[in-house]
């Protein structure tokens, strides 16, 4: 079984998934005219302003706090480690230009969220990929939503479930000698209270604990960089030439070549900020706004600060700071770099992953519990929360690295009906975002 996993994900994460995502990402860049680089502050400057613009059951700032809860997690911690150990260091200048270019994937799946979303009688409303696909390309396409909504109710399962408890428990095991079960139980506990609450819990808490976590930790990144600051320059130029020639400087990566820095660079990437998932999107549908180009500017700096920003920190760190060739790999490796880098550095990364890990979980909670929602209704709300909580535990005593395996594999079948119902709907981006800036009031 192991085996044929291996050879799945090989197959799933090869040149046409590069290609795919890549393409994708590039390809609505083109087509909105770089729109989205541009406007990235207009897009800083709407989330600061706050407020509600209409209907919806979050602000536009708690649907973004959701969203990035999903996707700042173990990925910018322990999966860009993995990346770098596997891939070499060129899987980091990978992993960014996936970003650029992934930024146009996150927004155009949020405008189309937002613009084909429903409500039901009680008012909630309800979106993602699997209703674009169903409103937008009409019921022949059926079965590519429910692919989605398949893939989406079992991926959360390994990205956002087992693989962050993973992490967790390792981390813990190794800091303080906590055994495994006993953090996942604890885990499964303190996630129980809050995804039991719904959305509007879930918004409410991550709105707290995303900022706090992520400042924390850039801030202590921050300081690593300036008090290693003659390093930096070196690191650049290691990250960029290991990217095309698939060595690591000093040839501690003899064996990663090009096409592997690669494969790790856009698979860790995604896995992290999860443009061209159409995980973000279900939660986007849920903001409190009739402007789907609004938020959908606003999510798109989901990709911008979970990976130009939050994973460029860590990757820094692990190359700044010479730790590759200890043979350490996941968040022990990036654990280690900031040890080195500075004075309790390693606490700042233990104490991150574990906030990281949770909040994770209770995002990914709900956009499986909608894929959900989407195949058998609402009464699958309540058996799928009580399977998701019970299965927390479970990933603390797993193989880390078959976990990580099965979680790139399952990302990988959300991705491909989600990019196909991109490119298929990608003249209605384009309009509304046309529509959208013709407007002098949005100029």
């Amino acid at each position: 079984m192991t085996d044929l996993i291996y050879t799945i994900n090989s197959w799933v994460w090869g040149p046409v998934m590069l290609c795919l995502i890549l393409g994708t990402g590039i390809y609505l860049s083109i087509g909105l005219r770089f729109m989205t680089l541009r406007r990235i502050p207009a897009a800083f400057g709407f989330l600061f302003r706050g407020g509600r613009s209409g209907d919806g059951e979050i602000s536009p700032f708690g649907a973004l706090m959701t969203a990035l809860s999903a996707t700042i997690g173990t990925g910018n911690i322990a999966g860009v480690a993995t990346a770098i150990a596997i891939g070499g260091p060129g899987a980091l200048f990978w992993m960014w230009l996936a970003a650029l270019f992934g930024i146009a994937t996150k927004y155009a799946e949020a405008v189309l969220a937002v613009h084909y979303r429903e409500h039901d009688a009680a008012g909630h409303y309800k979106g993602g990929p699997m209703y674009y696909i169903r409103n937008g390309l009409g019921p022949r396409w059926y079965w590519l939503a429910f692919l989605f909504a398949v893939f989406g109710a079992l991926a959360g399962f390994g990205i956002a479930n087992t693989v962050q408890s993973n992490s967790v428990s390792q981390v813990l095991e190794t800091s303080f000698g906590i055994e495994p079960l006993i953090t996942g139980l604890v885990l499964a506990a303190l996630v129980a209270t809050v995804i039991l609450g719904g959305i509007r819990r879930i918004a409410h808490v991550t709105s707290v604990l995303v900022p706090f976590m992520a400042v924390a930790y850039l801030l202590a990144g921050l300081v690593l960089i300036a008090l290693n600051i003659s390093e930096l320059p070196d690191a650049v130029v290691t990250i960029v030439s290991s990217a095309f020639t698939g060595h690591a400087a000093g040839g501690g990566f003899a064996g990663a070549t090009l096409l592997l820095a690669l494969r790790m660079g856009v698979a860790r990437g995604i896995f992290s900020n999860e443009a061209g998932l159409g995980s973000a999107p279900i939660a986007h549908a849920a903001a409190q706004t009739n402007d789907p180009v609004r938020q959908g500017t606003i999510a798109m700096l989901g990709t911008f600060i979970d990976t130009l920003v939050v994973c460029s920190i860590t990757g820094l760190a692990i190359v700044m700071m010479g730790v590759m060739e200890t043979g350490e790999t996941g968040a022990n490796l990036t654990r280690m770099a900031f040890g080195r880098g500075v004075a309790g550095g390693e606490w700042v990364v233990t104490f991150g992953l574990c906030l990281f890990a949770f909040t994770t979980m209770i995002g990914w909670s709900y956009y499986g519990e909608r894929c959900v929602v989407f195949l058998v209704g609402e009464r699958g709300v309540l058996p799928f929360r009580l399977l998701w909580v019970a299965a927390i535990p479970f990933g603390t005593v797993g193989d880390l690295d078959l976990v990580w395996v099965i979680a790139d594999t399952l990302n990988a079948c959300m991705a491909f009906p989600n990019l196909a119902a991109l490119l298929l709907l990608s003249p209605v981006v384009f309009r509304l975002t046309r529509e959208y800036l013709a407007d002098p009031n949005h100029r």
